[in-house]
């Protein structure tokens, strides 16, 4: 898998304090940009039932999408982005939003199997280590829900992959990965019993891409 030699690439600190500089104007140059992956990743979670966790809920610019019947749980790693969030939540009503909490994607504080889908939104290229977070993803999961995650993907071949390569250095600076590639997210997938059932890629030039990863472990068992 590719993430064992890339697990110190991206510093949880780098990460936190870029967001805590983004927190007062994040709403205002990713609102319209973010909306339509947004919608994307709602509907496809709320497709395996109510209760959803949102990882990397951030300024909290998706808790609008769900509807009143989900039950939707939040967590960021940066307090400034989360107040954001509750600003949010009380001034739309969201009573759907059952709370919002600091935390690691990779030491996720739930029971296992208490969500019916995971939703990652723009955040799997930021944490140290993808395998790791996929893998608390998998274990809060409930047996045959699903991982919901958009976000660029790196290109694997052409002028863009090179382009990326190029600007990895500078990427990492700032706390995320220019050239993350789809196989990383297959080779979890086929590992771990889960299937890739969907990548969509969409926006601008196809810049951010839908990918659905299902539970199929029960189906395994079965099988054997």
């Amino acid at each position: 898998m590719g993430g064992a030699g890339d697990v110190k690439d991206v510093s949880l600190t780098t990460v936190t304090k870029a967001y805590e500089k983004w927190a007062p104007i994040y709403d205002k140059f990713y609102h319209k940009l973010l909306q339509p992956s947004q919608l994307k990743a709602v509907n496809a979670a709320m497709e395996n039932g109510t209760r959803i966790l949102e990882v990397g809920v951030g300024s909290g610019l998706a808790l609008g999408y769900y509807p009143r019947s989900a039950e939707v749980t939040g967590i960021d790693l940066s307090k400034p982005m989360l107040h954001k969030a509750v600003e949010k939540i009380e001034a739309q009503g969201l009573s759907n939003v059952t709370g919002v909490a600091v935390m690691d994607a990779c030491r996720l504080g739930f029971r296992d199997g208490t969500f019916d889908a995971v939703a990652g939104m723009f955040m799997i290229t930021l944490v140290p280590d993808a395998e790791a977070a996929l893998d608390e993803f998998m274990r809060v999961l409930r047996p045959g829900g699903e991982i919901v995650l958009v976000n660029h993907i790196g290109a694997e071949r052409g002028p863009m992959a090179a382009f990326e390569t190029v600007v990895a250095p500078l990427a990492k600076m700032l706390g995320w990965r220019a050239n993350f590639p789809l196989q990383r997210l297959r080779d979890w997938a086929a590992s771990r019993g889960f299937e890739v059932i969907e990548v969509d890629p969409h926006g601008p030039i196809n810049y951010f891409t839908l990918i659905r990863l299902k539970d199929r472990r029960g189906m395994s068992a079965i099988a054997a």
